[in-house]
C-alpha cells in the first residue's frame, strides 16, 4: 500500500496569491484512523494557510506526543517541523520562536499532551503571550494507548469499556481565559466552514491564540454516552460568534441571518469578522467570555467559536523588546560583541 498522494492534480485548481496550488501544503496520505477528526484539522490547517498566502517553507509546525502529534506529518510537507518530547512542545517553540520570530508557529497538541503532562509549559505560554497558534485536536481519551480517559473526559461521561469517569474535566477554554490568552477559540472537526476562518484568524493575531478543537476518537471515544463523540458534539454544539475573517484590503462576505456584526481588528490590519447570537457578548471582554463560556456548560451546551480576542496586549517578543531582525540572521559580530560590551552592561548594574 502506498502511502504518497498522486502528484497530477487538475491543471485548473485555483491558485492562491503566490501563485501556488493547495498541493505544496499538503502531506502524504495520513495513516491515523479512518474518519479520525484529526485529518479533518489537517484539512483545514492546509486550507487556511494556502488562503492566507503564507509560503510553506515559511511556517514551522510543532507537536509532542500522541495521535494528534503525529498529525503535521499529514500537512505542510514544505515546512519546517520538530516533534518534542511529550507535553515539553511550548518550551521547543518559545526557543524556535526567540531565535526566527518570522516564521508562522503552528503547535499541535492533544488532550493528554496538553492538560495532563504538558500542563505547566502550557499554562506558562499562554502567559507570557508567545506568538503562536495552539491548536488542541481534543478527543478526551489517550487514542495512542488504547482509549482511557484524559484529563478532558467529562464527568459522567463513559468510556468504550462502559466505565463512568468520577472526575470534573479540565475545560482548556476556561482556563486559558483565566491565564491570560489573548485569543481564546473552540470548534468542532467537522465543522470546517467555522474552523477555516477561526485558524486564519489566530494564524493573523500576534500573540497566543488558542484553539480547541473537540476531534472525536473513532476507535476509542465515539460510541452512546462518550461526550466527545460525532453524535454527542453535533446535538449540544451552541455557536457562541459565527466568524469570517476579513485579510487586508479584501473583503469577504460574511451570510448570516441572525445576530449583530462586529469587526475586531488584529495586529496585521485584518480583521475577524463576528456575528453573534445576541448583541450583549462581547468577545473582546473578558469577563463577557468566561460568563458565557460557564453559562453555555451549565445547560450542557459547547460553546465554539471566537471566545475571547485582546488585539491590543503585547506578544512576548515585545515584553522583551527582542531584536527586530532575528537571532539566526544576526551575524558574530553582533551576537559576540565582546569584552568591552559585557564590561558595559556590568557597569550598569552598579
Amino acid at each position: 500500500m502506498s502511502f504518497y498522494k498522486p502528484k497530477f492534480r487538475h491543471p485548473e485548481s485555483p491558485k492562491n496569491e503566490l501563485g501556488l496550488t493547495q498541493t505544496p501544503y499538503e502531506g502524504p496520505i495520513s495513516t491515523l484512523c479512518a474518519g479520525c477528526g484529526h485529518d479533518s484539522i489537517s484539512a483545514a490547517i492546509v486550507q487556511a494557510v494556502w488562503g492566507l498566502n503564507v509560503e510553506p517553507h515559511r511556517v514551522a509546525k510543532m507537536s509532542g506526543i500522541g495521535c494528534s502529534s503525529k498529525s503535521p506529518a499529514y500537512f505542510l510537507n514544505k515546512a519546517h517541523g520538530f516533534n518534542s518530547v511529550h507535553g515539553r512542545m511550548p518550551s521547543v517553540t518559545t526557543g524556535a520562536n526567540v531565535s526566527n520570530h518570522e516564521l508562522l508557529y503552528i503547535g499541535v497538541s492533544g488532550d493528554g499532551d496538553t492538560a495532563s503532562i504538558g500542563m505547566g509549559q502550557f499554562a506558562h505560554v499562554m502567559r507570557r503571550n508567545l506568538n503562536m497558534t495552539y491548536i488542541v485536536e481534543n478527543n478526551g481519551c489517550y487514542g495512542l494507548t488504547k482509549g482511557q480517559d484524559s484529563a478532558t473526559a467529562d464527568e459522567g461521561s463513559k468510556s468504550k469499556k462502559g466505565r463512568i469517569n468520577p472526575f470534573e474535566a479540565i475545560d482548556l477554554v476556561a482556563l486559558a481565559l483565566d491565564l491570560g490568552a489573548t485569543f481564546v477559540a473552540r470548534s468542532f472537526s467537522g465543522d470546517k466552514e467555522q474552523l477555516v476562518p477561526l485558524l486564519q484568524a489566530a494564524m493573523s493575531h500576534k500573540g497566543f491564540a488558542l484553539i480547541d478543537v473537540v476531534s472525536p476518537c473513532v476507535t476509542f471515544n465515539n460510541h452512546a454516552g462518550s461526550t466527545k463523540s460525532y453524535d454527542y458534539t453535533r446535538e449540544h454544539v451552541q455557536a457562541g460568534a459565527v466568524v469570517d475573517f476579513v485579510p487586508v484590503e479584501q473583503e469577504i462576505t460574511l451570510q448570516q441571518d441572525i445576530g449583530s456584526t462586529k469587526d475586531v481588528p488584529l495586529f496585521d490590519g485584518a480583521s475577524v469578522r463576528l456575528s453573534k447570537l445576541n448583541q450583549e457578548y462581547d468577545p473582546t471582554s473578558r469577563r463577557a467570555a468566561v460568563t458565557t463560556l460557564m453559562n453555555h456548560k451549565a445547560e450542557g451546551k459547547l460553546l465554539t467559536g471566537l471566545i475571547y480576542v485582546d488585539p491590543e496586549a503585547d506578544n512576548f517578543q515585545e515584553m522583551l523588546n527582542t531584536s527586530a531582525t532575528p537571532l539566526n540572521e544576526l551575524g558574530k559580530d553582533t551576537l559576540c560583541p565582546g569584552s568591552s560590551a559585557l564590561d558595559d552592561i556590568n557597569q550598569g548594574f552598579r
